[in-house]
């Protein structure tokens, strides 16, 4: 391509429309990889990500000022990705690990490509965006399959039960992932009606699609999830309302109160699990769960090797089985998984990662007027409460929205950027 060509190209990919489109292509097929996967196969999905990688590559170029990260990037990430990365050298799968990392390095960088282009209002407007379209696109196939053809569309996972109330899965694929979706859509229209970024009818609509999409998700973890979302954002409500010298007070009570209550919550996680009716799934989770400690017994310091979503046809991840016969694609829990794939090496530095992202992005939100700064904190805190029950965090779209939380909490509150003369 001649030099004239070439700049069009990057000055048009550099333009603020193209990136904010950019933006919300790329949240939208993160968040829906599966339906990406349903429509074109893995080879198809790999190359739509490919191609917004190398979008996302040369836009960057095209808007150098944005590009300094220089005491911006959280160690913890590049530290976590750096494990993943040199997990190659112990990993029983090699070929598998080569692609796995690969397929992580490609989200985290679109992840960071968002956390550099777009500020965070911008970034919240481009969630919401691709949440409406999602959602919407999601209850129409479901109208259509449960309501006027009455058939289900296996090819994407939708069992067509919306005239019985659910549950329905929509481009997600399993009712716990819409309802992931539908809990982060409560608070990324939440936060646009916050800053009035919308009309006050699209707000309505987008607060009803994403009520509606959780309640006939009837996932039945995402009550609890939705709970820890709640008190963290009652808490920041309080806090933020308070004299900077009153905080530090309020938020060391806080802390307790948080332990103390995840220890009441462990204490008596039967009967929490019958108050949301989650027997049946739970079962099928311990039984997962059982198969992956075995595995970790095995490999407990550094893990099997990273491999990201299962290739259910590699040992050991082939060995699984849930207690309904099925096989699954995850351990259907973050923090297992990344045990049973990196070791108690790679469940060390996620769990510092995730924490010191989620300390940065509280003490931003408590400090800043606008609510938006609210967004980076609440979505950690959905990230981190999901992973007890799904491996969202390590994949795909809940790669890339943990990659990019930090990076926007990083960027208010990075120690090393005072070191800079």
């Amino acid at each position: 391509m001649t030099p004239e060509p070439l700049a069009t190209v990057r000055a048009v990919l550099g333009s603020a429309r193209v990136t904010q489109a950019l933006t919300e292509a790329i949240i939208g097929v993160a968040l829906v990889t599966h339906a990406v996967r349903s429509l074109v196969g893995w080879p198809g999905a790999i190359a739509i990500i490919a191609v917004l990688v190398v979008l996302a590559a040369v836009s960057l170029a095209s808007q150098p000022e944005r590009t300094e990260w220089r005491g911006v990037l959280p160690l913890s990430l590049i530290a976590l990705f750096s494990l993943l990365s040199v997990s190659i050298i112990w990993s029983q799968y090699t070929w598998a690990t080569v692609g796995g990392i690969a397929y992580a390095f490609a989200f985290g960088f679109l992840g960071v490509y968002i956390a550099l282009v777009r500020d965070l209002i911008q970034l919240v407007r481009a969630v919401g965006n691709a949440l409406r379209v999602i959602l919407t696109a999601s209850f129409a196939l479901e109208i259509l399959s449960g309501v006027i053809l009455d058939t289900p569309f296996a090819w994407i996972g939708i069992s067509g039960d919306l005239a019985l109330g659910g549950p329905v899965q929509g481009l997600a694929g399993t009712r716990n992932a819409l309802a992931f979706l539908g809990a982060l859509a409560v608070l990324s229209f939440w936060i646009e009606f916050r800053t009035r970024s919308v009309s006050r009818g699209l707000t309505a609509y987008s607060l009803a699609l994403a009520g509606a999409t959780i309640v006939l998700a009837r996932s039945p973890v995402s009550l609890l999830v939705l709970l820890a979302v709640l008190l963290t954002g009652l808490a920041l409500v309080v806090i933020r309302r308070q004299q900077p010298l009153a905080r530090r007070a309020t938020q060391s009570a806080l802390l307790v109160a948080a332990v103390a209550f995840a220890l009441i919550a462990w204490v008596f996680r039967g009967a929490l699990v019958g108050v949301v009716d989650a027997a049946a799934d739970v079962a099928v989770r311990t039984s997962v769960w059982g198969s992956v400690r075995a595995l970790i017994d095995q490999q407990p310091v550094l893990g099997w090797g990273w491999v990201g979503p299962w290739p259910t046809e590699v040992y050991p991840f082939s060995s699984v089985r849930s207690s309904s016969g099925l096989q699954p694609d995850s351990a259907l829990n973050a923090y297992g998984d990344i045990w049973l794939q990196l070791g108690l090496a790679g469940l060390i530095v996620l769990v510092t990662a995730l924490g010191l992202a989620f300390v940065r992005a509280w003490l931003v939100a408590s400090d800043r007027r606008s609510t938006v700064y609210v967004w980076p904190a609440l979505t950690l805190v959905l990230l981190a409460t999901t992973s007890m029950t799904e491996s969202y965090l390590l994949f795909e779209g809940g790669l890339l929205l943990f990659v990019t939380s930090a990076f926007a909490a990083a960027r208010n509150r990075s120690w090393r950027r005072r070191l800079d003369p």
